[in-house]
């Protein structure tokens, strides 16, 4: 069943590259193609379809769902992506934000970034995290707890007591679609056109 909220954002759950359940490949694209048209209906307005019967893990929704081409255990991401894509620490739609590994989320975890509400709140709709082992939950409320507002703490929604759970999650950032040599010259040409209008 696809969910709007967090039913246990006390309690994540490891994600690793590998699917838990044996699935042929032509299933999981089969399901990754209608759980990626499904959302991209329900952001038109209509209700989703159902992807019960896949079991998904976090890394293989946020690579279908971002287009962002990163694969092994959700915390080995952020040291990929750095080389490889744009990473920072200022959610953006369409970004992946990295929980680092700690308690029982030993392998971290990413989730796609669906909507910004704030400076310091957005929606992600990620998959395999706490109560819904192997679902997908969309828009689902997080908030930056850290002290310096760089998202580096998070809290996630927690559905029984319709509030924030008290668990803080620590974060890397967010990698953001996007090589990381496109944004390198997209600035310089900036930097340079910038320069050719001031010298007029």
């Amino acid at each position: 069943m696809i969910s709007g909220v967090q039913p246990a954002g006390e309690a994540g759950y490891s994600c690793h590259g590998r699917n838990s359940r044996k699935y042929s490949s032509m299933t999981k694209r089969f399901t990754a193609a209608v759980v990626a048209a499904s959302l991209g209906f329900f952001a038109m307005g209509a209700a989703p379809a159902s992807a019960d019967s896949a079991y998904w893990q976090c890394v293989t929704f946020a690579r279908t769902i971002s287009g962002i081409q990163i694969f092994g255990d959700a915390w080995t991401w952020w040291n990929q992506a750095t080389s490889r894509f744009r990473t920072g620490d200022a959610p953006e739609t369409g970004s992946v934000m990295v929980f680092r590994p700690t308690g029982r989320m030993s392998r971290g975890h990413v989730a796609v970034v669906s909507n910004i509400l704030t400076e310091r709140a957005i929606q992600i709709t990620h998959a395999n995290w706490g109560g819904s082992r192997g679902k997908i939950e969309e828009n689902v409320t997080v908030v930056d707890v850290s002290p310096s507002n760089d998202w580096s703490q998070v809290k996630v929604w927690y559905n029984p007591i319709n509030d924030l759970g008290t668990t803080v999650y620590p974060t890397y950032g967010f990698i953001y679609k996007g090589a990381r040599e496109a944004a390198g010259e997209a600035l310089q040409n900036a930097s340079v056109a910038g320069a050719e209008v001031a010298s007029r």
